[in-house]
């Protein structure tokens, strides 16, 4: 297996809620829910950075897919990390995702290693950190 991730598809409760936090409010561009003839099947993806793309799919549907129980869901089990070129677009994103819906869980601060983080959660519950690291370098 290369040490490759192309998608990552994100359970959630209320597609088309998902879709408008993460398309109106996030601004990250879709062709919208698709798949819809299908059961099981509607799902949205997202393009991101080369040609990697984020999927939300209803939980229901993702469990009956994969055969694992649907079981209650944990913000704890992953973050989702979103680096970006200074403490001001930290700042940027934080409010852009808080205006999108986004509970505000930690607010942007000065992190003890140096760099710059905040973190929310998107209307399912998922744990987003949006972070400036001064010793990477952001290629656009």
């Amino acid at each position: 297996m290369k040490p490759r991730i192309t998608v990552l598809t994100l359970g959630v409760d209320d597609l088309e809620r998902s879709l408008a936090f993460y398309r109106d409010g996030l601004g990250f561009p879709t062709e919208g829910i698709i798949g819809t003839e299908f059961e099981h099947g509607a799902v949205a993806f997202f393009d991101l950075q080369a040609g990697v793309k984020l999927a939300i799919w209803k939980r229901e549907d993702m469990s009956h897919e994969a055969k694992v129980p649907l079981s209650s869901s944990s913000s704890t089990e992953m973050t989702i990390g979103h680096n970006v070129g200074s403490k001001e677009e930290v700042d940027a994103v934080m409010l852009q995702a808080e205006r999108a819906g986004a509970v505000i869980t930690d607010p942007a601060h000065d992190a003890f290693w140096g760099g710059y983080s905040g973190h929310f959660l998107d209307p399912d519950g998922h744990l987003w950190e949006v972070v400036w690291n001064p010793a990477w370098d952001l290629a656009e």
